[in-house]
This record gives C-alpha cells, sequence and structure tokens, in this order.
C-alpha cells in the first residue's frame, strides 16, 4: 500500500518512511518488553492483608482489605498511589473551587496525579471488565472523596491508606512520610496474593532534559504532546485549573 498525504515533498515522504521503520521498531521492542514482564517469576508475598477506608454502600467510611479488592474472577489488581498531599516542594496553585480550596497549599493534591486520574477516570469502566483497579492516598477519606466529586470523577475506586503501611512498603513514600506516585500491580492466586510490578522506573536515573515516565506509556496527555511538531513542553505543567 502506497502511503501519501496531499501536498507531501519527496523529501517529505521519504523522512517519514524512515521514520515509521523506526515506529514499527519501537513497537515491537515494546512488545517485547511487555512479553518479558508477563515472564516474571512470582513477585513477593504482600506483608499482610492492609486495610484501607473506603466509602460502603450508604457513603459512610468502612475497613475495606486488600484482598477484598479482587473481585471474583479478576486475578489481577493495580493500585496507583496518588499524591495527596502533594509533595512539599510543589508550589502549583491549588484548587480554586469546593472544599478542597480551603486546604493549606502543602496539604493539596498534586496537579500531576490528578491529570493522570482524569485520564484513567474514563478508563476504568473498561479496565473494570479484566482487570481491579483502585487509586489509595494519604489524605483522610472525606477529603478525598470530596476532591473526587469537584473533579467529576465517577469510575475510580478510592480508598484512604488510613494509617496503614502500604505506602511505605511499595515504595509510595519517603522516609519522612511524603507522598511519592507510584503504580503497583498484584496477582492472586488462591489465598496468595504476590507483587507482580511496580513502577520502579520513578527510581531510575533519567536522561537529561526527561522526568521519570514510569507511567509514561500510559497517558495520554503527554503521548499526546509527543505527536505535535513541539514536541513535549519544557516550561509547562498540568494544573488543578487553568485561565
Amino acid at each position: 500500500m502506497r502511503i501519501e498525504f496531499p501536498g507531501e515533498s519527496p523529501e517529505y515522504r521519504a523522512a517519514r518512511d524512515r521514520l515509521l521503520e523506526r515506529e514499527v521498531e519501537l513497537r515491537r521492542a515494546m512488545e517485547s518488553v511487555a512479553a518479558a514482564r508477563r515472564q516474571l517469576p512470582p513477585g513477593g508475598l504482600v506483608p499482610e492483608d492492609y486495610v484501607f477506608q473506603g466509602a460502603g454502600p450508604d457513603g459512610a467510611p468502612r475497613d475495606v482489605r486488600l484482598s477484598e479488592l479482587f473481585d471474583p474472577g479478576k486475578g489481577s489488581l493495580a493500585i496507583y498511589s496518588m499524591m495527596f498531599p502533594r509533595y512539599p516542594t510543589d508550589d502549583r496553585p491549588g484548587a480554586k473551587t469546593g472544599t478542597t480550596a480551603e486546604l493549606k497549599l502543602e496539604e493539596a493534591p498534586c496537579p500531576s496525579c490528578t491529570a493522570f486520574l482524569d485520564q484513567l477516570d474514563g478508563a476504568a469502566e473498561h479496565l473494570g471488565q479484566r482487570l481491579n483497579f483502585a487509586v489509595v492516598a494519604n489524605a483522610p477519606l472525606p477529603r478525598l472523596l470530596a476532591f473526587a466529586t469537584e473533579r467529576g470523577w465517577r469510575r475510580l475506586r478510592l480508598l484512604s491508606t488510613g494509617g496503614n503501611t502500604y505506602n511505605r512498603d511499595y515504595l509510595a513514600e519517603t522516609e519522612e512520610g511524603y507522598s511519592l506516585p507510584m503504580l503497583n500491580v498484584f496477582q492472586r492466586e488462591g489465598d496468595e496474593i504476590r507483587h507482580f510490578w511496580g513502577s520502579e522506573m520513578f527510581y531510575a536515573p533519567s536522561d537529561p532534559g526527561q522526568d521519570p515516565r514510569h507511567n509514561g506509556t500510559l497517558e495520554p496527555l503527554w503521548n499526546m504532546h509527543d505527536l505535535a511538531p513541539e514536541g513535549r513542553p519544557e516550561d509547562w505543567h498540568e494544573q488543578l485549573s487553568y485561565a
């Protein structure tokens, strides 16, 4: 099949064909990494059946154990640890409306985590057909649920760590207790729950001018920037709201 767009020059087509070869190579590399991920040996057993705080059917807080996050017939569970509260050095503006606007900046949610979850809220219903997914944060449950309402999130399962050590144990918290963004995947077989994978690239050295991109393949926002002539902006970051 000959691919050609209106008005393109022979120089453009030749360069685009060369780029297409590299894009195919990238696709193969991504599938190779995914296949290697699936072949990982069994990860470590979770040290305890962590107890989180979640909303019950009546909206009242209730205890939710890690084991309860696995729906029947779904053996995989992905948990994203949101930075709420945000990292202390994050000075981006807080929310402008709602009860979240009343929080001190150091208690406010991270705008980047918020943008990530804005995107995943739309995907959650589709993910839920085959995969269990939950979001946890160190913020108290009422504060977390109020923010979800203000953002319009309707599909995310939101839980407060409720004082447990999950975030600390799974690399989503510093020694000082500051929240960090991590995505962890667990696998259940019978009564055993094991850690399967974590977004450890967050801790790997980054090339100059890059952030860790540990969850980069999941983010339409930044991947869409990569398709534009300007590329990823170096002087722009996600915000809780825009003018």
